[in-house]
Order: structure tokens, then C-alpha cells, then sequence
């Protein structure tokens, strides 16, 4: 049985991590969890199990970690996924999460269900006792108005949750449209979890990014080797496609893990994407590594106009942007209607190359 303290020295005694403090606090926490649910018995799976069953204890709360972008929240987490010793776990980004759920009560609605959130809170409770969730936030209201009724029906079925997200819990869904109907969600998580705040000096996203270069001209078999080196980096090989829905509108994110997309500038370009699109990859990704942007010009005006968008709301966003193009920023767009709005671009292109730009983010 592996315990999560002395697995964690084990890495960083390996040189494979390094000791930090918010993380060490962290840890025993988790450590806690995993033991009670590995030594708890489970009770009657699925919905009606938890409401109705009579397990020999109340299943353990979970966890909310939360803090600022880098600070190992996610790799701590997947600490605690592989150690947990159990075949009824699962790990997922929370966007993806969602996704599945509205699938869920697609198709439940369909069969004429009068409450299509049951159905799908019994085939999660079927299927798992933890659920792992990096990156939770709420932009959406579909999501916000789902989320309270679903949650609670999981919790009530014995599921346990720990999850990351760079938000308190007070600031979910901040400002949205009807927040107050959002409002018993954020007291239901106080309620079942722990809230925890891993407060660190380092950002070690940003700091495995020291030194070196962000920017990548031209577009080549040695810069795309060089950007294949840096997403290695980031994620350990570990991305998986993600899928984010914008006004019922499937946005396709080919790779993405813990915070870290990347896409092609077709990807994201060469579709007819608009700015509500550009926000929700901004509010889900802090690192965004974008390869093969053209020369822009009059032949590919609407695809620089996208272009522009989608750098103006990583900018405001603080993502962190690794890229490949053509040429330096300044000599992307010297022809055509729009060079002289594109100016700004380059500028923005040209500032968050800078080593500390977004830190604050």
C-alpha cells in the first residue's frame, strides 16, 4: 500500500520533484482520504444505494484545492490518483466532465425521463467512488444551474470528490447571470469538502519556461522539434483531445492536459470561431502553445481577423502563449487592410514573450 508522504519524498530524494512546502501541506490530507477509502467498505453502488443503503460510515469529504496557476495543485493531485488504491477512481479535466454530463441528459431527456439529472447522477455513482477533477470553474449558466442538483445527488450516492481550481469557492460562477439560484452549490462544497489554499511563491509553470524562448521563427522541422521538447515538458506526454461548448458549438482542442492546450493556427483560425470561443479556451487553458501561424495578409483576412481575437483574449486572460510563425510579430501582416490594427497584436505578441509577463495571472 503506498503512502502518499513517503512517495512524494521517494520523487523528490529521485530528483524527480522538488520539495515545496505548500505541497508537503497539502499532503496529508490526501493521505487520510486515500486510506479511508481504501479501508472503508463500499455500500450499494449507484444512486439509490447512497440515498436508501446503509454503509458502515459516512463516506469521507473530500477535497478543494485551490490557488494560483503553477503551484502544483494538478501534480499533486495525480500524486493522489496513483497512489489510491482502488479500481473505482477517475480523473478528468472538468470541462470534459461536463461535457459528458450534458450528453447524458441529452439522451436521458429523450427517453421522456421527468428529472434527466437522476439518471446520469446513478450511471456516475455506478460507475465510481472518486472523482478527480482538475480545473474547476463555472462560466457557463447551463452548467451553473445543473451542477448543485447533480453534485448533490452524487455526494448523497457516497462519491467523493477532491478537486483543483486556480478560484475560492466563493468566487465560482462570479458575477454570472442568476448567481443567487448558484449560490447553495458553493455550500454544498464547504459542506462535503475540505477547502485548502496552496499558497506558494513559485509558479513552476512558468519557471520551466525560464530561459528559455516562447517564439519560434520560422516554422520548421528544428522549431517544431523544439516546441515537441517544451510540450514534453509540460505535460509528460500525457495530453488528451478536449472538447469545449460555446453556445451548443463544439470547439475541438486536439491536446490538452493540466491547463496545457495546443492546437495548430487552422485549428483555431481557419474555422469560423468568434470571441465567446477564444474566452472559454482562455478561462480553460493557462498555457496555450499554438503552432504554424502563416504570413497574414488580404488573402487570409478573415483568418488574421480570428487571429487577432484569439490574442486579445489570451492577453486579457494571462495565458501563457508558446507559439511557431512564419516570421517575428512585427513582419506577420505587412500587406492588406488591417496591418495597421494588427500593430497591436504584434505588440501584445511581442509582450508576453517577456519571461515574467502573466505572472500576476
Amino acid at each position: 500500500m503506498a503512502n502518499l508522504i513517503e512517495t512524494y519524498a521517494a520523487r523528490v530524494a529521485e530528483g524527480v520533484l522538488t520539495a515545496d512546502p505548500a505541497q508537503q501541506a497539502v499532503l496529508p490530507y490526501l493521505e487520510e482520504l486515500r486510506v479511508a477509502l481504501e479501508t472503508e467498505v463500499p455500500k450499494k453502488k449507484g444512486l439509490l444505494g447512497g440515498l436508501f443503503g446503509k454503509p458502515a460510515a459516512p463516506a469521507p469529504k473530500g477535497l478543494y484545492l485551490w490557488g494560483g496557476v503553477g503551484r502544483g495543485k494538478s501534480m499533486v493531485m495525480d500524486l493522489f490518483v496513483d497512489c489510491l488504491e482502488i479500481p473505482d477512481k477517475r480523473r478528468v479535466h472538468f470541462h470534459a466532465f461536463m461535457q459528458e454530463v450534458h450528453a447524458g441528459l441529452h439522451k436521458a431527456r429523450q427517453t421522456g425521463v421527468e428529472d434527466a439529472i437522476t439518471p446520469v447522477a446513478e450511471a456516475i455513482a455506478d460507475q465510481v467512488r472518486l472523482l478527480a477533477f482538475d480545473e474547476m470553474q463555472i462560466s457557463d449558466i447551463t452548467d451553473a444551474m445543473i451542477v448543485g442538483r447533480l453534485f448533490d445527488k452524487l455526494f448523497a450516492a457516497g462519491v467523493v470528490v477532491v478537486t483543483t481550481s486556480n478560484r475560492v469557492p466563493d468566487d465560482l460562477y462570479k458575477d454570472g447571470l442568476n448567481r443567487h439560484l448558484f449560490l447553495p452549490f458553493i455550500d454544498l462544497l464547504k459542506e462535503r469538502m475540505i477547502i485548502h489554499e496552496m499558497v506558494s511563491p513559485k509558479d513552476y509553470r512558468q519557471d520551466r519556461l525560464a530561459g528559455s524562448p516562447v517564439y519560434f521563427t520560422p516554422v520548421n522541422a528544428e522549431t517544431r522539434a523544439r516546441i515537441d521538447t517544451v510540450w514534453q515538458d509540460l505535460t509528460g506526454g500525457k495530453a488528451e483531445p478536449l472538447t469545449l461548448y460555446v453556445n451548443k458549438r463544439a470547439v475541438e482542442i486536439p491536446a490538452f492536459h493540466n491547463g496545457c492546450a495546443r492546437a495548430r493556427f487552422y485549428d483555431l483560425c481557419g474555422r469560423p470561431l468568434g470571441a465567446a470561443d477564444y474566452l472559454a479556451l482562455a478561462e480553460a487553458a493557462r498555457v496555450l502553445v499554438l503552432e504554424d501561424i502563416p504570413s497574414l495578409s488580404r488573402n487570409n483576412f478573415n483568418e488574421a481577423k480570428r487571429f487577432v481575437t484569439l490574442i486579445d483574449a489570451l492577453y486579457e486572460a494571462k495565458v501563457r502563449l508558446i507559439c511557431s510563425a512564419a516570421a517575428a510579430p512585427e513582419m506577420l501582416y505587412l500587406e492588406g487592410e488591417g496591418t495597421f490594427e494588427f500593430e497591436r497584436t504584434a505588440s501584445r505578441l511581442r509582450e508576453m514573450q517577456d519571461a515574467d509577463w502573466g505572472r500576476a495571472g
